[in-house]
Formats: structure tokens, C-alpha cells, sequence
């Protein structure tokens, strides 16, 4: 039995797209890492930053955002929102003490299950690297910055 650091990855996936490109994936059989929980979203743009945080909060090692390639949104801008948001989502991470590296953004078509399959595999490998989540502080104080960045 192999002690393997294996991380709890949470991804947020688009509803039209990558979520679809995710179960591209399935029904062809491609494998991608077990451990990667799939929450279905309407559009990457309508992921709320503090779902990110609450994902680490609640023992996330990384967390993965994916949605419709630019230009291709079923809700016209949402993957803009969703790209000028994460950008900012990382400055918050690093306040909170949470690598950038483990917050990931990207696109995947309902199309494209292989590249679903071979981004999931790459994040997760580079969380693997990473090692567990270890924030700064305990659960309590990095939820006191989170209130205070919140309001």
C-alpha cells in the first residue's frame, strides 16, 4: 500500500461546454484522475470568487475553473467576467496565503474531451507536486481575512 499524496481538486465546470467536454471524456472512455469532484455550473463567468474560497476552506487542495473558449459563451461574455475575475481571484489567494498555482482557469469545448481529460490530469499532477494545502494561519483567521475582504 502506497502512502501517495492523492489532492482533493473541486472543479467548476460550464455547463455548455466543458461540462460537456467532461462527459465527452466519459462516454469515450478517456481516463482522467478519480479524485477531480466535477460541480455543473450555468457559465464560468457566474462562479462567485467566494466558492473558490469555500472550496479551500473546506479542504480543496486546487481548484479548477473551466468554461467556454472566448468568444464561444452561450451567455455572450460570461467567460470574459470569468477571465478578468480569476485575475484578480489570485491576488485575493496570495492575501490569504494560498499558492496561485492552485487555482487554474481555462477553457475545454464540449468538443474536446480528450483536452478535457489532459488538463485535469495536468492540474492534478501539479497539485501532486505542490503537496497538501497549507495555509498560512489556522481555518479561523483566514476566514477573519475572508470576512473582511467580503465586506
Amino acid at each position: 500500500m502506497t502512502d501517495k499524496f492523492q489532492p482533493k481538486i473541486v472543479s467548476f465546470l460550464c455547463n455548455w461546454c466543458s461540462y460537456a467536454g467532461a462527459d465527452l471524456a466519459g462516454t469515450s472512455r478517456i481516463e482522467y484522475p478519480h479524485n477531480v469532484r466535477i460541480i455543473r455550473v450555468p457559465c464560468s463567468g457566474r462562479v462567485d470568487p467566494l466558492f473558490v474560497v469555500k472550496a479551500f476552506l473546506e479542504g480543496a487542495d486546487g481548484v479548477m475553473v473551466l468554461g467556454c473558449h472566448p468568444g464561444d459563451c452561450h451567455y455572450q461574455q460570461g467567460n470574459y467576467y470569468a477571465q478578468r475575475r480569476y485575475a484578480i481571484m489570485h491576488k485575493l489567494l496570495d492575501f490569504t496565503g494560498v499558492e496561485y498555482d492552485r487555482l487554474f482557469v481555462d477553457w475545454v469545448s464540449a468538443s474536446e474531451g480528450k483536452r478535457f481529460a489532459e488538463v485535469v490530469t495536468k492540474f492534478t499532477n501539479r497539485i501532486i507536486e505542490m503537496g497538501p494545502l497549507n495555509v498560512k494561519g489556522t481555518k479561523k483567521e483566514l476566514e477573519q481575512k475572508l470576512q473582511e475582504v467580503a465586506a
